[in-house]
């Protein structure tokens, strides 16, 4: 079955645009990074999409590990942070660059750049494909990010609902029927 384009209320970032954004801090991260040798820990499963492009956009030595977590609290508010599926990288004294899809309460990116700093890691920093800040209930403002975008439901470029989306090329609005409770 075929992703219903018909589902999608708009494009809010097109292909184009997050190739030129990845490139762009892929040559940043390169000259930030460049004898340090990061360890670049993609939270999945929404952020695989953008790591691979990141890390190749990234010109340098470097390690790549994923994470998983889980949040547990009422549907719509991040409650605490589990992890689901742990790093195999020793993070002890290694520069680390967490990679997400997006960071909009920010609660699970805060709890997990603490957890890696408990951890002892030499230094934690953030790289976000996209921030919503109107939704953050913490203090978090990402090191890095790729666009900054409205409140709205978006999937696409790894993103997904309902596991329904991840594959789009661009990151779209989703329409309001597609995942509201009637």
């Amino acid at each position: 079955m075929r992703n219903d384009r018909n589902d999608l209320e708009k494009v809010i970032v097109s292909e184009a645009e997050i190739g030129q954004r990845v490139k762009e801090l892929g040559e940043r991260l390169t000259g930030e990074y460049e004898g340090r040798n990061p360890v670049v820990l993609g939270i999945l499963k929404g952020a695989n999409v953008f790591v691979a492009d990141l890390v190749r956009a990234m010109d340098i030595e470097l390690q790549m590990d994923f994470i998983m977590l889980a949040s547990y609290g009422a549907s719509d508010t991040p409650g605490e942070v589990r992890v689901k599926m742990d790093c195999e990288t020793e993070l002890a004294g290694r520069h680390v660059l967490v990679v997400d899809d997006i960071v909009d309460t920010g609660q699970t990116l805060k709890a997990l750049m603490e957890l890696l700093r408990m951890r002892g890691a030499a230094s934690v920093r953030s790289c976000v494909l996209l921030d919503k800040p109107s939704r953050r209930t913490v203090e978090l403002e990402p090191d890095y990010k790729g666009f900054e975008i409205e409140d709205a439901f978006v999937v696409g470029y790894g993103l997904d609902y309902a596991e329904r989306f991840r594959n789009l090329r661009e990151v779209c609005a989703i329409k309001k029927r597609v995942y509201a409770v009637e």
